[in-house]
Formats: C-alpha cells, structure tokens, sequence
C-alpha cells in the first residue's frame, strides 16, 4: 500500500554484476518502462546496473518482476519512497561504460570492495562517542543540503575528483577507522575501493546509503535534508519532500532561504549563477 496515498512509488537500486548482450537489454528495459509508462533513468554497462525510476505501485511491481525475470538482476536491495507527483520529466535507459563514473579501470567493487556497516551500527557508532573518521564522497552541492554531523566533506565538483581529493586527508588517517557514506550506497562502491588501495587501513561503507540509515534510525546526527536526483531535489527524515527547489539555469539545489534572496529571479538567476547571467 502506499503510504498516505501518495501516488507514485520511486525504486532505486544498483548492482555491479558483468553484464553481455547489452544492445538486446537496452531496447527490452526501454519498451517495457514505456508500456508501464514509467519515468527515469535505467543505466545498464558491462559492469552492472544502476536504476532510479517511478510510476503507480502496480506498475513497479511489475517492473521488478519483469526485471528479476533475469537471474543476473535478483537480489538487488531496493531503495522504496513514496511522492505525490511523478519526480521524473521521462524515461531513458541508456548505455554506460560505468554505472557510476569514476574513469579508473582497476577499480571492480565485484572484485574489492569496503565492508559494510549497517545504519545501526552507523548509529551506535555517534551514540557511544567512538573515534572515527565519518568521510562523504558525495559532490558539494549535495552536501550543502545535509550532512552527517562531524563528517568531512571534500568539496566535490564531481565523483571523479575523489581520487585525488583523498590525497590531501592527514597521513594519520590511513590507521583510522573510516566510515565514508553517499546516498544510496553505489559511490562508496567504489570509493572505498580507491581508499583501500591508496593505504587506507580500515574502510568501512555504509549500507544502503543515507536513505536507508534514515528509513532505520530516523536520521539521528544527521543535520540537514538529503539530495537526490530528481524533481523532488530532496527528502527530510522521514523521506518526505522538502521545500528545496533546483535553480533552472544552473541546476543547484535552492532552499526557502535562498528562494527569499534578492539574488534569485526564478527562471533567470540565483545566488550560485547571478554573478555569470547575462
């Protein structure tokens, strides 16, 4: 059932799984979200899948289905919130090199990966007061809106920059226990691979992302709201749309108080771009 009958059911899931035949997958995942009539993104790669989409409860239901028919796409942790409004302008499923860009080839989160740690653990973790490092790898603009208390932020312009943005942490760090986080759990695939691999000793990912940690722990040390990747730009605690809206020139993320600025004239400018519009 949906919840407070709001109409659309957002599912959002990934898995790096080696992937054949994708020129025969993207026309099947494209015409089946077209009869569904449902709206978002499919990216399918040689080295996995990764999906955030939208349409009635019924008609995802039968997505997954229709998805889990091939044994490769089973067992994926489905990220499930509710809206009111479809969050998506349309449908595409496009071919990737990589389900989440990074443009380094020896990195395979099938072959190396961090371990997990559950968002209770993650919880326990700030309730006992441990030392330990909490590290986003998420982009600056999704920081802005919410971040976990104490966390360090890179100051991301892209996921690519993580690389060599880890290379300015303090040396010492690599004998710390890290536990780094982003929204859903695809980048810290990743990037606790690249951290693991650049002398970081004890690298932990946080499961299922900030999304999850709010569905069990109701958002506890995290101050702010959560970016996400489409129209309802982001979630409160209780995975609630905010009142965030997206510049339409530049695309940042725009809270009520942004909104109010002087420097915001909607559909010409706002405190990120008046400085560059014409």
């Amino acid at each position: 059932m949906s919840v407070n009958n709001l109409e659309f059911l957002n599912v959002a899931g990934y898995k790096f799984e080696p992937l054949e035949n994708l020129d025969s997958l993207i026309p099947e995942f494209q015409n089946k979200c077209d009869e569904l009539g449902l709206k978002g993104s499919v990216y399918l790669s040689p080295n996995g899948i990764n999906f955030s989409i939208a349409g009635t409860e019924e008609d995802m239901d039968t997505y997954i289905k229709f998805m889990e028919e091939d044994s490769r796409f089973r067992d994926i942790p489905l990220k499930k919130t509710f809206s009111e409004t479809q969050p998506f302008r349309r449908m595409k499923v496009r071919l990737k090199k990589e389900i989440i860009s990074l443009g380094r080839d020896d990195i395979n989160p099938s072959e190396l990966t961090g371990d997990y740690i559950s968002p209770r653990e993650l919880f326990e973790i700030y309730e006992k007061k441990e030392d330990v490092i909490v590290l986003d790898t998420r982009n600056e603009y999704e920081t802005r809106v919410g971040l976990f208390e104490n966390a360090i932020d890179l100051q991301l312009d892209t996921f690519r920059d993580f690389p060599s943005a880890i290379e300015t942490l303090p040396e010492e760090y690599k004998d710390k226990q890290i536990v780094m986080y982003c929204t859903g759990g695809i980048r810290c695939e990743k990037a606790s691979a690249v951290m693991m691999k650049a002398g970081f000793s004890d690298v932990k990912q946080l499961e299922g992302g900030v999304l999850d940690y709010f569905k069990e722990t109701g958002g506890a040390y995290w101050n702010g709201d959560c970016f996400v990747f489409d129209e309802r730009v982001a979630l409160d605690k209780e995975l609630k749309e905010t009142e965030y809206i997206y510049c339409y020139i530049c695309r940042e993320p725009l809270s009520a108080e942004e909104k109010a600025s002087p420097d915001f004239k909607i559909n010409e400018y706002c405190p990120y771009c008046i400085d560059s519009s014409s």
